[in-house]
């Protein structure tokens, strides 16, 4: 199952996600019986598997967006999938195991829409008897602890198109040099660990990972392919199987809570899309999007290893009661040279207040002892007021009030950590900023374009605007910073361009469907996600895939961060429709030039940026060399240029943040006459690099881990955005 920064599906599409799929159940209902539904075996499990197999195969042949029958090109791709979602780093498999399965290219599409799952259980199988030879290989190597991490070769962390080992002596070299990386990752960290200790520890956690995939039940396996099946068409159809269902219920019911992250599954490996902001991960400030985990141990239990887990074991593993600990061991992203960690995080109830927008005001020092104000507004998620809250548009049209005010003389509408939400709530919120006409258009399935407009023909505040946007910014944030960016009425400013997801999905539930189709089941059937739209900008152009692009690019931490639809296999391409009508209002074209040209000037003179730049051109080239280098006393030296640059980059931003006063505004504070007391600058952590202890956090920071969460004073791109507001408005408004 795969998870995207968007944390809601759009409430304002559910109308038309409901006349649509209406429409489509129908015609699905009679292809499904056309194939012989009536004579249906009796609900035992075998044929639970069979039918739901079926009705699968058509739901995503019939509904989703490409339209496309699962014929033996799509059928050669499930394979593809299905072998990747259980050998992402192409290790396991040897290359006469995928020889003897090519015959299943053949005949996957007809088996499939037959209700044959037996492919999937047969190459499982065979998955199980190459992990168990891996796992007894790993744990015979380790029980002689000779490693050596003095040469100077490499581990190849990035085996996506890699060959596949050909027999098994090729196989074991590829687990060795995997096997050292694990071990010299063990020997990083910052208890250093004796090599007796690093070797029990990874022999239970292979241990493990092999006992839970041999738990895996029939109806777990066929998950697994199902899911990889809706990958086929999009990386945003899945499968839910009745366990991901029946845990999707307990989150709606509250009765369970977590840690506030969006997991995917990447080449096996567990990873961080999004940190929900106000969750136990997001405030902690020891994790961030790319991080891998790779085992959750409860409270200070032992921990249950996960890497190559089903994500809805890992998610069932991560959540639980209120109040409880979960302990996450977690490596930086790919590529990283920095070792592995735990961070234990207390689970809580995400509070509306901490997703609720909030504002800043922001004196910036001027020539002659002057300050000149600016407001900033921060929006986690277009967030409805359906549970008694006033929605995202309602708060941010208080705030802009306030902000007015006391006299801000322009304001940053600050996206970068809002991965979606309410349609309804976009569309109104940016309607906050013109005064009528288009905002977004969408297109279905059946290439029906609808139109949605500003409701509201009044403005909210018509000064001089910054939209900042980040890789995270996703969905219905893509559909306001482009709607703004057409209407020529904010620069946007950012990551290079935004996280690029223009689709829209809905959830059909298969038991109902089953049932008009006369399809028997023995246990919930689960449900599908499917694609069903894309989103247009007002100029016509997708937002899909490309996202929105920046006016003025700062260079950031995100750019280099392993997220977007782009990273993502076989996403739905950008395209373009006709544009809508709609007066461009021109206030940002003008003045591009002078913007960009005085950006660059500042960040290539500041030492900082300079240090920012250093260390991702480093991530980039680890990245596309797709190797980490096995020597121990050069991956410490790396570590420790890492936390030389952090420390510097933390000591030069906190005397930015320093030389400025900050006002925190939130909703409850607009009727409050002026401003609140000033804010205060968090005094630095004993690690010089951020950092938090205890249920919050961990103890110490690796490279790299600043406390995200505890010091938005001390913000790099921010008080960059801040620069090119000021410049914006002067030159808007030249001094006379």
């Amino acid at each position: 199952m795969t998870q995207t920064p968007e944390r809601r599906h759009h409430r304002g599409w559910s109308r038309r996600a409901a006349a649509v799929v209406a429409a489509l159940v129908a015609a699905l209902v009679l292809a499904v019986g056309a194939r012989g539904s009536r004579a249906a075996p009796a609900a035992d499990t075998a044929a639970t598997e069979a039918n739901i197999t079926k009705v699968v195969t058509s739901v995503l042949a019939e509904s989703q967006f490409a339209h496309h029958p699962l014929d033996e090109q799509l059928a050669a791709k499930l394979l593809d999938r299905y072998l990747e979602a259980l050998d992402g780093d192409r290790a396991l498999f040897l290359q006469s195991d995928v020889d003897g399965f090519a015959g299943y290219r053949a005949t996957l599409s007809r088996a499939s829409v037959a209700g044959d799952s037996a492919p999937a259980h047969a190459i499982f199988a065979r998955y199980l008897e190459r992990l168990a030879q891996r796992v007894a290989y790993e744990n015979d190597l380790l029980k002689t602890g000779a490693f050596d991490f003095t040469g100077h070769d490499t581990f190849t962390f990035d085996r996506d198109k890699a060959v596949r080992p050909k027999d098994l002596d090729a196989a074991h070299k590829i687990w060795k040099e995997a096997l050292r990386a694990e071990v010299l990752q063990e020997k990083l960290g910052e208890t250093a660990p004796k090599p007796a200790e690093i070797a029990k520890t990874l022999t239970r956690r292979h241990e493990q990972r092999l006992k839970a995939m041999r738990g895996l039940g029939r109806d777990e396996v066929l998950a697994l392919y199902l899911d990889s099946l809706s990958h086929v068409y999009d990386p945003h159809s899945d499968y839910l199987g009745h366990e991901e269902m029946e845990s999707f219920s307990i989150e709606m019911n509250l009765s369970l809570f977590g840690i506030g992250a969006a997991l995917g599954n990447e080449d096996g490996v567990c990873t961080i899309r999004e940190l929900v902001p106000g969750s136990p991960a997001e405030k902690s400030g020891m994790l961030k999007p790319g991080d891998r985990i790779i085992a959750v141990a409860q409270g200070s239990g032992e921990p249950v290893d996960v890497t190559d887990m089903p994500l809805s074991k890992i998610v069932s593993l991560i959540r639980g009661p209120k109040g409880t600990i979960v302990t996450l061991t977690v490596l930086p992203p790919a590529g990283s040279a920095g070792p592995p960690m735990q961070v234990k995080l207390e689970r809580a109830e995400i509070k509306l207040e901490d997703q609720q927008a909030r504002a800043r005001v922001y004196e910036l020092p001027e020539a002659g002892g002057r300050t000149a104000r600016v407001g900033v507004v921060e929006l986690p998620s277009f967030y409805s007021g359906e549970r008694g809250g006033k929605g995202a548009t309602a708060d941010v049209a208080l705030l802009l009030g306030k902000l007015k005010a006391v006299g801000v003389a322009g304001i940053v509408l600050d996206l970068r950590k809002n991965g979606g939400g309410s349609l309804e709530e976009a569309i109104r919120l940016a309607g906050l900023f013109i005064k009528s006409g288009p905002i977004v258009q969408t297109r279905d399935a059946r290439n029906s374009v609808e139109i949605d407009p500003d409701p509201d023909p009044t403005v909210a505040y018509d000064g001089p605007l910054v939209v900042l946007t980040s890789r995270f910014s996703a969905s219905a944030s893509e559909i306001v910073a482009g709607a703004l960016q057409d209407y020529g009425r904010a620069v946007v400013v950012g990551d290079e361009t935004t996280f690029g997801k223009g689709t829209v999905q809905t959830i059909m539930p298969l038991a109902r469907l089953m049932d008009r189709a006369k399809l028997e089941h023995a246990y919930d059937p689960g449900a599908l996600k499917v694609t069903i739209a894309k989103f247009y900008r007002p100029s016509g152009a997708s937002t899909e895939l490309r996202g929105v692009a920046s006016d003025v690019i700062v260079p950031s931490r995100s750019e280099v961060a392993p997220v977007g639809e782009a990273k993502l296999k076989d996403p739905l391409p950008w395209d373009t429709i006709t544009a809508a009508r709609f007066d461009r209002q021109n206030r940002v074209a003008p003045y591009l030039t002078q913007l960009r040209a005085r950006s660059k000037s500042r960040i290539d003179a500041d030492p900082v940026f300079s240090d920012l730049r250093k260390e991702n051109a480093t991530a980039k080239a680890r990245l596309a060399a797709g190797t980490l280098a096995l020597n121990e006393a050069e991956r410490r030296q790396e570590m420790a240029t890492a936390k030389t640059r952090d420390e510097a980059i933390e000591r030069e931003t906190r005397k930015v943040a320093s030389a400025r006063k900050s006002y925190l505004v939130t909703v409850k504070d607009v009727g409050q006459p002026g401003l609140p007391a000033p804010e205060v600058l968090p005094p630095p952590t004993a690690s010089g690099a951020g950092g938090a202890s205890g249920a919050g956090g961990a103890s110490g920071a690796a490279p790299g881990r600043r406390n995200h969460g505890a010091a938005p004073l001390d913000d790099l791109v921010l008080d960059e955005s801040l620069q090119i507001l000021r410049d914006y408005t002067r030159l808007l408004s030249p001094p006379a």
